[in-house]
């Protein structure tokens, strides 16, 4: 039996005391994953002194989960479409507080990783479900704003992470960070079931494209392994990185032959598309290894506790808040291509600031004007480059590019958590060294600013300023033509969907009307 008032046809009101209750439940239950993607780095020191790691067991411990996630996540958004958002959502929660639980209780770094690859299994379901939820239950008139409160109370989760996270690791372990998902997955899992109505898309035809699905994973964590492992020299490294390419070769073929792939290679014949993914792969890189170092140096070279630690970087997180809605705006009425731009080189400037952080020096003369720095250059990215891809994509395509821009954005992260140790030197239980980790800490900003600025570069040189005005063209003729049909006030938010749809991620399809269930009981 349904629980609550039936959603009418055209969704629930956001005032109502059901739509609230959808409204928390999304955030708690992608806090749960946004807690952990935070409070992990944080943690990696903690790891590494408990369960006698060396630097490849702490990148495993990161790449673990973001070899899983980055290869199965658009696949996560389709079983919803087909089965149930609520219900893969909840299927996703359950898993991940399964897996936090292992991690937890794991005796040793081999059975860690072994739990954060399962872990992203599960990140991957539950990911795609919180926004998907939102655009299936509340009315299209409540939508921008339900998804504007899931942004910010996300922000708050993103913010308070590093700080609760620092404070159990200091208090407690570096445990209870995993067990910390457990309450929160019990209160979602109640919630959902009483208050939030189950949806599904009845128009999705073909085969799930699991095939494809196993050949990125497959290429993905092949490369990982030869990355991370490069050092030994062993054999095995030439024959993984020998499968990751063939595999990812492999991955191509299918879809291309696929009559339901799980990445159209038709979206790519858009350059702007193909360029803003491009911008994305390049910026993130840099910013995976920033924050996969970050945090180990500060603890280890400056002496910091996990909670100063995680504190450290909170100007980020405040400055995203506050400038990243400004930044989408700044993008529609001048063009992403200045933002896009500008903001990879003021990244670039506050990774150079970074490298000149040396032992003893204090937060506010050297960290401080570095992370803002850093902070500025990052707000200017995020939406940006998020309404780009999905401007330069056919609209039928828009939850794919949504889903693929962000696969993007992990798998430049997996990349630089894995080339990056190598590339400036730092192996085996060097991190544990204070001199050390500053050197390689130091090299690594050089090599990371060189990547963002090049990310700058790249988006002058391939990014139009009319990519947004010109998809927003058809909408606005649409809008014209059917003034008759539709109520004006419609048009004001037809002429702007990337402002709703920059908001969207981690391949969360369109969502098409009649199709939400009532919420059992």
């Amino acid at each position: 039996m349904a629980t609550g008032a039936h959603a009418d046809a055209s969704g629930i009101r956001l005032s109502s005391p059901r739509g609230r209750w959808v409204l928390v439940v999304t955030v708690v239950g992608s806090a749960v994953a946004f807690l952990e993607a935070t409070v992990v780095n944080v943690a990696l020191p903690a790891i590494g002194r408990d369960l006698g790691a060396d630097l490849a067991g702490l990148q495993w411990t990161i790449n673990g989960y973001l070899l899983t996630l980055a290869a199965l996540i658009l696949l996560g958004g389709s079983l919803g479409d087909r089965y149930g958002r609520r219900r893969v959502f909840e299927l996703g929660i359950v898993w991940f507080t399964a897996a936090s639980l292992l991690c937890a209780l794991a005796p040793s770094v081999e059975v860690l990783i072994a739990a954060r690859v399962v872990q992203g299994v599960g990140g991957a379901l539950l990911t795609p479900g919180s926004l998907a939820i939102i655009e299936a239950a509340f009315r299209p008139q409540d939508r921008a704003r339900a998804i504007g409160a899931w942004s910010a109370l996300g922000g708050v989760a993103a913010a308070v992470g590093p700080l609760l996270g620092g404070y159990l690791i200091g208090a407690l372990s570096w445990r209870a960070i995993f067990l910390l998902n457990l309450p929160l997955a019990a209160f979602v899992i109640w919630a959902s079931r009483r208050h939030v109505p189950e949806s599904r898309d009845p128009t999705v035809s073909g085969r799930l494209d699991l095939r494809g699905s196993a050949l990125a994973a497959l290429g993905l964590g092949g490369i990982t392994f030869a990355l991370i492992q490069a050092d030994g020299g062993s054999p095995l490294v030439f024959v993984m990185a020998a499968v990751g390419v063939l595999a990812l070769a492999g991955f191509v073929a299918a879809e291309r032959r696929s009559p339901d792939p799980m990445v159209p290679l038709e979206i790519f014949a858009s350059r702007q598309f193909t360029a803003a993914n491009l911008v994305t792969f390049v910026v993130y890189a840099s910013l995976g290894g920033v924050f996969f170092l970050l945090v180990v140096f500060l603890q280890v070279a400056l002496g910091y506790s996990p909670v100063a630690a995680g504190a450290a970087s909170l100007p980020i997180t405040a400055l995203l808040l506050l400038l990243s809605a400004r930044a989408g705006a700044l993008a529609q009425r001048i063009g992403p291509r200045v933002p896009l731009t500008a903001g990879p080189l003021l990244i670039a400037a506050g990774m150079l600031l970074m490298r000149r952080i040396e032992i003893g020096d204090g937060y506010v003369e050297a960290v401080l004007p570095a992370v803002v720095v850093f902070g500025v250059g990052l707000a200017g990215v995020v939406a940006p480059v998020t309404a780009t891809v999905l401007a330069a994509a056919d609209p039928r395509h828009a939850g794919v590019a949504s889903g693929v821009n962000n696969a993007v954005a992990r798998t430049a992260q997996l990349a630089a958590v894995a080339a990056l140790p190598l590339v400036v030197g730092l192996s085996g239980g060097g991190y544990r060294n204070p001199q050390a980790i500053a050197s390689a800490f130091h090299a690594a900003m050089l090599v990371t600013a060189a990547l963002a600025a090049a990310g700058g570069l790249l988006a002058w040189a391939t990014i139009r300023s009319d990519v947004l005005e010109r998809a927003q063209e058809p909408d606005r003729r649409a809008c014209q033509e059917a003034l008759d049909l539709i109520p004006q006030r419609h048009c004001a938010v037809a002429g702007t969907p990337m402002l709703a749809e920059s908001a969207r991620h981690d391949g969360a399809p369109a969502v098409r009307a009649g199709s939400v269930e009532p919420a059992a009981s």
